[in-house]
Parts: structure tokens; sequence; C-alpha cells
């Protein structure tokens, strides 16, 4: 069979057919009168064999030790090929995240797309002082994908560059909250720490008390706690049962404590946050230090019952626990004579 015929039921040009021939991986067995390259059966089948070999992604050269080594091992190339493979695969996807990170940020010059590429290199340096640069560095007014932030706020381990983050996401004028969202469910505690922490910042914006709220039920107090409190600033009092379990914890208690407060000038909310605050004072598994914090959340709260609790407290079993108490009475007893709340009217 001729090179024309052969390239025409192959699908492999005669370009490539002569190539193969120079290199010795298919070299026709004959030739015509007029010097004609001629192939038989058995040279065909080894086109095909190279041309399988080249389809996952072997070498002529690597391709003709195959063909040729008696020795050669075909396992030990594949998980060589699986590797390269994958490593290829890592580089193209960050490729493609950094062209839809320039595509978001809709340039409208090359200076934009620079801008965007050297932000992306600054996010990805292992000094935290440069990450934090790259971002505090953007000029006013320049544009930067939402995304972009989103992601490097999920993935920022070091406190400062993180809050430099979660600000710069603030004033991306994009839907951070929705870019977020997903890192809220995430099987990485960490990176769900890091989402409730941005949320909470912006916890204003359109569809991030709806995200909190979920992240209310989640296993780590250090996900609900922040969620909790930024639902609480707001008057959600869903998140009642979180603030009060911070305090138990100790977990941001002063911050949770002062929301409760917050909470509990709405009247029906406050006594449902003094009857939870009573019922953890009662168990019987609270510690000292737990009933003291507990104690000290009680005298945020408005309304005659204080004074009552704290009055029985002041004469508590636990010393520490009635010496705060009866110094909390006195704060309320104050409060009151001046004119505050807290007073029982009588």
């Amino acid at each position: 069979m001729l090179i024309g015929e052969v390239a025409r039921h192959s699908g492999v040009s005669p370009r490539m057919l002569r190539h193969y021939d120079a290199l010795g991986l298919v070299r026709p067995t004959g030739r015509t009168v007029g010097g004609y390259r001629q192939y038989s059966a058995e040279d065909i089948r080894r086109i095909f064999h190279v041309e399988s070999l080249r389809s996952l992604g072997l070498s002529l050269k690597q391709i003709g030790r195959a063909l040729e080594d008696p020795a050669f091992t075909p396992s030990a190339l594949v998980s060589d090929l699986i590797r390269w493979t994958e490593e290829r695969l890592e580089r193209e996807r960050e490729l493609l995240e950094r062209l839809r990170a320039v595509d978001a940020s809709a340039p409208t010059g090359w200076q934009d797309v620079l801008r965007i590429v050297e932000l992306m290199q600054g996010l990805g340096s292992a000094s935290a002082a440069r990450r934090q640069q790259a971002v505090l560095a953007r000029p006013d007014g320049a544009s930067v994908p939402t995304e972009l932030l989103a992601g490097a706020v999920l993935a920022e381990s070091d406190p400062h560059v993180a809050g430099a983050l979660r600000w710069a996401l603030a004033r991306s004028g994009g839907d951070g909250v929705a870019a977020l969202a997903a890192g809220v469910h995430a099987e990485d505690v960490d990176v769900r720490r890091r989402a409730v922490l941005a949320i909470a910042e912006m916890a204003e914006a359109p569809g991030a008390a709806e995200v909190l709220a979920d992240a209310l039920g989640d296993p780590d107090r250090q996900v609900r706690g922040p969620a909790a409190l930024a639902l609480g600033r707001r008057g959600v009092v869903e998140a009642v049962p979180v603030l009060v379990g911070m305090v138990v914890d100790g977990s941001r208690d002063v911050e949770a404590a002062e929301v409760l407060g917050a909470l509990s000038q709405d009247p029906g909310c406050a006594d449902r946050i003094m009857t939870a605050l009573a019922d953890e004072l009662a168990a019987p598994t609270a510690d000292s230090a737990t009933r003291i914090r507990l104690t000290q959340a009680l005298v945020e709260l408005p309304g005659p019952t204080v004074r009552e609790v704290l009055r029985r407290l002041a004469h508590d079993d636990d010393r520490a626990v009635a010496l705060v108490a009866s110094a909390f009475l006195l704060v309320v007893d104050g409060r009151r004579s001046d004119g505050g709340g807290g007073g029982d009217g009588g």
C-alpha cells in the first residue's frame, strides 16, 4: 500500500508518516520500482500502535522505546504519565481561574489586566506581608473580582491578611455573600470559620442573614459564635440559644452578654433570655466560673426579675458567686436609684 492510501485509511498525514520513517518508528518494508514507500499489513498495524500510544500522551521517543525494548515496563511509564497529566491539569486549572478572574474584572485595557495579574501574584506569595500589601495597595476605584477576593478570604490563615481581605471584599461592590456562601458548608472547619467571619462583617448585605442563620447549627462554636453575634446585633432572636451557650462556654462571653442585653429590650425576648440564663445557673453541671459569667450576663438585662435573681445569688452556697452577685446587686440598685433600667418599682 502506497503512502497516500495508507494516509487515507489511517488518518495519519503523509507528512507525519515520512516523519515516522525518518525517526525509525515505522519504516515501510518495501519500495516500488519508482522508489515510492510501500507499506505492508504489519507496517500499518505498527502505525496504529504508534497512534494508540500517542493518544496516551507518550512522546515519540517513549513510543520508540516501548515498541523496541523488550525490557521496557509499561506500568512505570503509565504511572509517570498519570502524575504528569495531573500536574498539567492543575496548571491548566490555575490558568483557567486566572483567566476567569481577569474576565470578571471587565478590563478596559491591558493596564487593568496587568493590575489583576499583579494582585493574583501577590495573593499567591508565601510572604504574609506581601499578601497584605497586595490587598492594601490596590488603587481606589480599581475593580477587583469578588470571586477572587472571596477565594483568598477562604484560603487565608494569617489573621492580619485575612482582616485586610475581608475589608477589601466588603468594599468590592460585588455579591460577597454569594461568593462566600459555599464556604459556610465546607468540610474544612477552618474554611467555615473564615467564611462566617467575613459574612458577619457584611451582615447588612442581602442574603447575609439567611447564610448566617444556617451557621447557627454548626457543630463548631467558632463558626456559630460569630454568626450568633452578627444576627443578635440585628435583632434576630433565633441567635439567643447560641449566645447563651457562649456565656456558658466563656467564648466571647462579654460580647454575647452585651448582645443579649440589647435583645432583651424587647419584653418578649427578655423573658426568653432570663429563663435561659436562669436554667443554666441552676444546672448541676455549671461550675463556679460558669455561674459567675452567667451572673455577669444578668446585669445586662433590664427589669425587676434581674434584681430578684441577684438577691438570691448573693446568698449562694458558692462564696465566689455570692460575692459577685452582691457586687452586681449594688450596681443594679445604683442604676435603679439613678432612674435607669432594672428597677422593680418597690
